[in-house]
């Protein structure tokens, strides 16, 4: 029997499923008589201390097994359990309403959750399960329950369940969880990327399927398609044995030229950067062969406080981060907030479509405190490397100059108050709104450099919104609509004598590679994980062979048609080298 998934961390494994039963924590009191009200009041405080401690050993364990940027997930967790809010309301529930300890933290947990899970971004809906997962662990502590140990896992199997928690995920033990599936979950949530982390396939999303597998069934799940296979038959096995064996193969193989620079075979030099949202990502990017940061994520460095990021907090991270790359770029987004993307202290008010709203820069021209406060942050850290600002949705001319007055703005202030900083410091933009595209020969003329951002300029040219499954097929990045937007670009950044990089989920694609290289990319940033493939394709081809695949790709009258053909002309290529 298959099943179809989402794709939550690629690989394929095979094995016994071991099924975890996600049964709710049964919490039988409701409520409680007046003279018990200050002893629930002290199963709260003792339910908090002893999940606060089990958090701070988690963070420990994960910042030694894996590195201190998924170690945040559990610092961010001890955050939400200290949050003064969340820890009042739960005290309320229990003083003006006579409620169990247990029971008002479930009914506050569900107030939360109704907001979150209403949120259209998928980063920002899976933050719902971050709440789950604080919440479980402190309601299972009021009541003396302990967890199950994944870590005590001793014979190889692939989990099944209904949820697994970021908790859960990182207790795995990885000598022995080949993989895991579950009910529920997205490819963005903190358990795909824990696992994605540890290496571990994972396929989520897949209904009741928890329900449906038996303890030692024989399972094999792909993580690259998103399928699960639950008893498979002769041949299914041989498949996937040998697509197992093959996958292994190439990775080793792609590791070898990982390290290699991403040069064509006539000489044309690309730089392959990778996407990050904290500091420590690099070490993943740098050991997969990344030319440097091509986006800073700084939004997650908001996100993970309950309060607006200080100057000096903020200048912490951006120092890192440059010293880590050691001279290679950084190029640092700032504050992409906003639209279905909201701070819970920073007061945003309802739009009927926040996408088209107030956010990003438009929030940071008129919020300058925060903006001056991010810039003097990154121009203080500009000192310790190869640091770019890049501004995103961008709509023209005006509000980049506008951008730029602020930038010279606070450049003065630090020159007054004596603060060095690189007074070269490059600034760019963010593409992703059709007019910055269509504009962009104006433009160019006030940056120095373009970052593409297929995601939203996707988004935006197609009147597509990808949350929406009713139009998400028609959300197609190889839309010959996009690659002459994308061309424009490129070809006005290279006619000012500036450069092009993209930023977006079209990078780290191989059907979108040669395409890209022909139209005349300079610099693909993209995951980690995708890099060593995209290296190896650009390494393959000449720049002439790419030009004529990019001159033909934009004759096709329909997105499947430049698939199609980008498909047959990189299987080409392989099949001549071999």
């Amino acid at each position: 029997m298959i099943y179809n998934g989402i794709a939550g961390s690629e690989g394929i494994a095979a094995g016994k499923a071991y099924i975890i039963k996600n049964s709710q924590t049964e919490i039988d009191t409701i409520a409680v008589a007046s003279d018990a009200i200050e002893t629930e009041l002290d199963k709260l405080s003792e339910g908090i201390e002893l999940s606060r401690v089990q958090l701070i050993r988690l963070k420990e364990k994960v910042e030694k097994e894996l590195d201190e940027s998924k170690a945040q997930i559990f610092e961010a967790h001890r955050m939400m359990l200290e949050d003064p809010e969340f820890i009042e309301a739960v005290r309320d529930e229990i003083t003006t309403n006579s409620f169990s300890a247990a029971y008002a933290v479930k009914k506050v947990t569900e107030n939360y959750l109704t907001i979150f899970e209403q949120i259209e971004d998928d980063y920002m809906r899976e933050r719902a399960a971050d709440i789950k997962d604080v919440s479980s662990r402190l309601t299972r502590n009021i009541l003396g329950i302990s967890s199950w140990d994944l870590f005590s896992i001793g014979s190889p199997v692939i989990i099944v369940a209904h949820d697994l928690t970021p908790s859960d995920t990182a207790m795995m033990n990885k000598e022995y969880v080949l993989g895991f599936t579950t009910d529920v979950g997205g490819s963005t949530s903190h358990t795909a990327i824990m696992a994605r982390s540890l290496g571990i396939p994972a396929v989520l999303g897949l209904g009741h399927i928890s329900s449906e597998i038996k303890d030692g069934d024989d399972l094999i799940i792909d993580g690259i398609e998103g399928k699960l296979i639950v008893n498979p038959d002769k041949q299914q096995k041989e498949d996937y044995n040998r697509r197992i064996s093959e996958l292994q193969a190439r990775r080793k193989e792609l590791a070898k030229t990982a390290s290699l620079p991403a040069v064509t075979l006539d000489g044309k030099r690309v730089e392959i950067s990778c996407n990050i949202g904290m500091p420590d990502d690099i070490k993943h990017g740098e050991a997969n062969g990344a030319d440097g940061v091509g986006l800073f994520r700084t939004e997650f460095l908001y996100m993970n406080h309950h309060t607006l990021p200080t100057e000096d907090e903020q200048y912490e991270q951006y120092r890192k981060a440059a010293e880590l790359l050691q001279g290679k770029p950084l190029i640092v987004r700032t504050l992409d907030i906003g639209g279905d993307k909201k701070l819970p202290y920073l007061p945003i008010p309802e739009e009927l479509n926040p996408f088209l709203g107030w956010r990003a820069i438009r929030i940071c021209l008129e919020r300058r405190d925060i903006f001056k406060t991010q810039l003097r942050a990154i121009l203080r850290a500009s000192g310790h490397g190869n640091i770019f600002i890049m501004f995103p949705m961008i709509s023209g001319v005006g509000e980049v100059r506008e951008a730029k007055n602020v930038l010279e703005e606070t450049k003065e202030e630090l020159r007054k108050e004596q603060i060095p900083f690189d007074e070269s410091i490059r600034v760019g933009i963010m593409v992703e709104i059709p007019s910055a595209a269509m504009t962009a020969d104006a433009i160019a003329k006030e940056v120095d450099f373009f970052s593409i951002g297929t995601n939203d300029l996707c988004q935006y040219a197609l009147a597509v919104d990808r949350m929406n499954p009713k139009v998400a097929g028609l959300y197609q990045p190889l839309h010959p609509g996009i690659l002459r937007l994308i061309k424009n670009v490129i070809d006005a950044s290279h006619k000012h004598g500036k450069f092009t990089g993209m930023c977006g989920e079209m990078a780290g694609t191989e059907e979108a590679c040669i395409v890209l290289l022909g139209l005349g990319l300079d610099e693909f940033s993209m995951s980690a994980a995708a890099i060593p493939n995209i290296k190896n394709i650009v390494r393959t081809v000449t720049l002439k062979q790419a030009e004529e695949i990019a001159n033909q790709a934009l004759e096709l009258a329909t997105p499947e048609e430049v698939l199609e053909f980008s498909r047959n002309k990189l299987n080409e290529i392989r099949r001549d080298l071999l």
